[in-house]
């Protein structure tokens, strides 16, 4: 199975490791940098989450 978590710009790989480290402390998940193959699905969902939230917020704030 083909590993689909790169991203397109390699170099937008620190800025998406500090936004989902930012997004993991706003919902209270003890995300650390490396391997978190510790967290619940709940944890890892609740981080995907709040990123999503993030980026939509975002998004309609430039929309104005």
């Amino acid at each position: 199975m083909k590993n689909n978590n790169q991203l397109n710009i390699p170099e937008a790989r620190e800025a998406m490791d500090k936004f989902k480290m930012e997004a993991a402390s706003e919902v209270g998940v003890d995300l650390k940098q490396g391997y978190n193959g510790n967290l619940t699905s709940r944890e890892a969902g609740s981080v995907g989450g709040q990123m999503v939230k993030k980026m939509i917020e975002a998004y309609e704030r430039n929309l104005k």
